[in-house]
């Protein structure tokens, strides 16, 4: 097993920790926060001292990450450096011109929670979700294959691509996301309360990530800046030619120019990935209404189990004040008729 550091005890650094100590391997940590750091052993995320380390694991905000990888790289002179930022280019351009970039390798789990710090850290974290590893030319196939080892081993799952590849995909996965849920929700604030009160799981799925940290994500945006700039673009174009049909609905072409942009959303979201990769499966949908109460969901779950079907996905809605929940099952088509029977003759409520 590798000796490994991490540097920095946030989120993802003591999550990592937490995963790895899973695994039988208790990694040094450190960091400049003697209170985050301490809370980090605290939870079990590693020690304060160690052995000399195979791989160190730079976990710190975009702005230090190489500057931080540079004097690690000082330290530890036999040492593989990463580290987990998401954004690749520039940290990785200002490591090579230190003359140390043949043991730096770039990577970037694609995990991450709305909370931040030690207190959210959770060793799951990054099982079943892509880690991107962006190596360059100086690196060995020894280096490479040490970061993918710690990936797998915490239920990561490895991916290889260029650096400018990478931030070119986050910027159109991770980083427009972020700023369009950003915008929406910053209209919210015009809101009154009566109008906010009807607020659905619509408006909560697509704000969900307004609620992340504006200190981090000023400073990923800046270093993204360049590969964002032609998506917001596309996104002003977009809204430009929709307030355009909206100015005068009854003007012809007008409400094709919504149906467009309605059925374009309608074939992006068909590519997003689904549970098993590829695109989204068609899935059969159930509905089924729960006392809001201790054990109801588990119970439902339980059931659904216990009869042999598996759930592919769900949604859970639960509108303020309601003494009820609404459960959104999907399952596979075959599935869905049996579960409907089921779940009625033994006393469940459908919607």
């Amino acid at each position: 097993m590798p000796n490994i550091k991490i540097v920095g005890t946030g989120l993802l650094g003591t999550s990592l920790g937490l995963a790895l100590s899973r695994q039988g391997i208790t990694p040094q940590l450190a960091d400049q926060s003697k209170s985050a750091l301490r809370l980090a052993v605290e939870y079990g995320a590693g020690e304060l001292t160690g052995p000399e380390p195979d791989l160190v694991v730079v976990c710190v905000p975009p702005d230090a990450t190489a500057e931080v990888v540079i004097r690690q790289l000082q330290e530890h002179t036999s040492a593989v450096v990463t580290d987990v930022a998401s954004v690749k280019v520039e940290i990785a351009h200002q490591v090579n011109a230190s003359g140390l970039g043949d043991r730096y390798v770039g990577s970037h789990p694609m995990a991450g929670r709305e909370k931040g710090g030690p207190a959210a850290a959770r060793a799951d974290l990054f099982f079943a979700r892509p880690w991107v590893i962006t190596p360059h030319a100086g690196n060995t196939n020894d280096a490479i294959e040490l970061i993918r080892d710690v990936a797998l081993r915490v239920g990561a799952l490895p991916v290889q691509l260029a650096a400018a590849e990478h931030d070119k995909a986050v910027a159109l996965v991770s980083h427009l996301p972020q700023l369009v849920a950003s915008a929406l929700a910053s209209q919210l604030s015009s809101g009154t309360d009566d109008e906010l009160s009807l607020s659905g799981q619509g408006l909560r799925d697509t704000a969900r990530i307004a609620a992340s940290d504006p200190e981090l994500w000023v400073q990923i945006i800046s270093q993204n800046s360049k590969a964002l700039l032609p998506l917001i673009s596309g996104m002003r174009a977009e809204l430009q030619a929709l307030e355009t049909a909206l100015t005068d609905i009854a003007a012809p072409g007008s409400l094709a120019q919504v149906h467009s942009l309605l059925t374009r959303g309608n074939t992006g979201i068909a590519r997003i990935p689904g549970k098993h990769g590829g695109k989204f499966a068609n899935y059969s949908q159930l509905t089924v209404m729960i006392d809001d109460s201790p054990g109801s969901l588990a119970a439902l779950f339980t059931f659904v189990g216990d009869i042999g079907v598996n759930i592919e996905d769900f949604k859970l809605e639960h509108s303020p004040g309601a003494p009820i929940g609404l459960v959104e099952l999907q399952v596979l088509p075959e599935a869905s008729q049996r579960l409907a029977e089921e779940l009625e003759k033994n006393g469940w409520r459908l919607v």
